[in-house]
């Protein structure tokens, strides 16, 4: 793309300035690591030193597939100053899809952490793309037919700083998780990505240098990469890394580091709630973040009884940098909304049924959540047809059901996927949801529909018990949801297992516990 302003900006340029100011703070804790600003940033420029004599250089892609330790920071920082674009794959695909990723994006290079081998070189054998090793033990080199990225970058000429780029190249390629179809490449520009750590740190979420955050949202991840990532070390913060989240082994970590700032999923918020329970060491917290699927307002007062300390939810997609509203810090809570739109993007509610263009509902009603504004991706790698239906007269189109009210708070309601048509009448799971999980024995809970001849669609539940909670059945529960939501809305089945399906990030997989119930009917 031409750049007839000349301007440059680089999502590295977080890193290399934090490096200056905040050259000997803590920039990441793992375990008995404690790895300073300047120290990062040499190891960085070694990293990307290393990647430069393989040949990688601006408009290349680079395949990344670590768990948060620091190589993905060194990994991701060192990438992005040689001009080329990261693609960070999610730690739990499989090799075929994998095998996808890497040819789907043109990766040049395969960069895997040794847990992370196994499947990581199934999928780049497949696609024929070369990998370099990282957290390989001395002992397990011979073993493995891969280099290690640490060995060339110790040999190799480090580079002096970032090469400067345009501010609308492509920084990152995020994989959409594919609920419908095959995943496709969200292409974020450095632009979209600074501007939404800026706007964030300066009127969302004002994280200060001081603070030491808990690096639990997993890095491939655009929530844990834009905002704990590039937000925290942008800010100069301290960031804690945990590799595989487990709630009490977190609490630990959070009290021992003293965090400020925990940032996660509600399963996150409602595990560490559940692990505070046995557990009375409480950290400094000052508030909390979560995203990516909505928290009950119970599982939000409970954590916030536990901590005392707020919670403030807000909303984005991949395709969204990924925030566009938020509760913001310093203004009220509005439990059970996602707050208001973050300065310099729009909001609004559409009509879901014009595919076309872009009807604007009025105020208050419930329609498609559209957003436009500094934070949208620049399109679908490769895909002008899927571009084109998602951005739409110049709003993207989030598939997100909601409301906005007069206040500019937005409430959103449910994916219009997820959203559930039993007899004609729709069916909003995340209400039904919050209806179950104010049982008091209930802790997680997910609603789903299923395929059904005589109503179209049946509501279905599945349940986590809370710890230590007088059990009780599937039926038992019917009967007491029955009694609270409307006849055409409450589960005919609920499930209690000992755990949900998640993703990679956190989310509650629906479609994953309605293979299940679909492949134990047809036993």
């Amino acid at each position: 793309m031409s750049n007839p302003t000349h301007a440059t900006l680089s999502v590295a340029t977080i890193l290399a300035e934090s490096a200056k100011e905040y050259r000997d703070k803590d920039a990441l804790i793992m375990g008995d690591q404690r790895i300073t600003y300047a120290t990062l940033w040499e190891e960085t420029k070694a990293y990307a030193g290393a990647l430069r004599a393989r040949g990688i250089g601006p408009g290349d892609a680079v395949a990344v597939l670590l768990p948060n330790v620091p190589d993905f920071a060194r990994a991701y920082y060192g990438i992005l100053a040689l001009g080329a674009t990261v693609v960070p794959v999610h730690a739990l695909l499989k090799g075929r899809e994998i095998e996808y990723v890497l040819r789907d994006s043109g990766a040049r290079l395969f960069l895997v952490g040794a847990p992370l081998l196994g499947e990581g070189a199934k999928g780049a054998a497949g696609a024929g793309v070369d990998v370099l090793s990282l957290l390989l033990p001395d002992d397990k080199v011979a073993d493995v037919p891969f280099p290690r990225l640490e060995d060339e970058a110790r040999d190799a000429e480090p580079i002096d700083t970032y090469v400067p780029v345009d501010p609308m190249s492509t920084a990152t390629i995020l994989y959409t998780s594919g609920t419908t179809g095959e995943p496709k490449g969200a292409l974020g520009c450095h632009l979209a990505l600074v501007e939404q750590v800026h706007v964030m740190l300066t009127s969302t979420l004002p994280i200060a240098s001081d603070d030491v955050i808990l690096g639990c949202l997993p890095f491939f991840h655009t929530f844990g990469q834009t905002v704990a990532l590039n937000g925290g070390l942008r800010a100069g913060a301290t960031i804690v890394l945990i590799p595989r989240f487990d709630a009490d082994a977190a609490l630990g970590l959070m009290v021992e580091h003293g965090v400020t700032v925990m940032m996660g999923v509600p399963t996150m918020h409602i595990g560490i709630t559940g692990a505070a329970r046995k557990n009375p060491a409480r950290p400094p917290l000052r508030f909390a973040v979560s995203g990516g699927a909505a928290l009950p307002v119970s599982a939000l007062d409970a954590f916030q009884d536990a901590f005392g300390a707020p919670v403030h939810e807000g909303y984005g997609l991949t395709e969204t940098s990924p925030v566009a509203t938020f509760n913001k810090v310093g203004t009220p809570i509005r439990p059970g909304t996602v707050g208001t739109p973050i300065w310099g993007v729009d909001v609004e509610v559409a009509d879901p049924l014009v595919r076309d263009r872009i009807e604007l509902l009025p105020r208050g009603e419930l329609g498609e959540i559209v957003i436009r504004g500094h934070n949208l991706f620049s399109g679908y790698l490769n895909r002008p047809d899927a571009t084109a239906e998602a951005v739409v007269d110049g709003w993207f189109r989030s598939g997100d059901l909601g409301t906005k009210g007069d206040d500019d708070y937005v409430t959103i309601l449910d994916r219009t996927k997820d959203m559930i048509i039993r007899n004609g009448y729709n069916v909003y799971p995340r209400e039904v949801e919050e209806v179950l999980v104010s049982h008091p024995a209930v802790n997680m809970a997910a609603v789903f529909g299923v395929e059904d001849e005589a109503h179209g669609q049946e509501v279905h539940a599945a349940v986590v018990l809370a710890d230590g909670a007088d059990p009780v059945s599937g039926d038992e529960l019917v009967a007491w949801i029955k009694e609270r939501v409307a006849a055409y809305k409450y589960p005919r089945h609920v499930q209690v297992l000992p755990e949900l399906p998640l993703g990679p990030s956190g989310k509650i997989l629906k479609r994953e516990l309605v293979r299940r119930l679909e492949a134990s009917s047809e036993r």
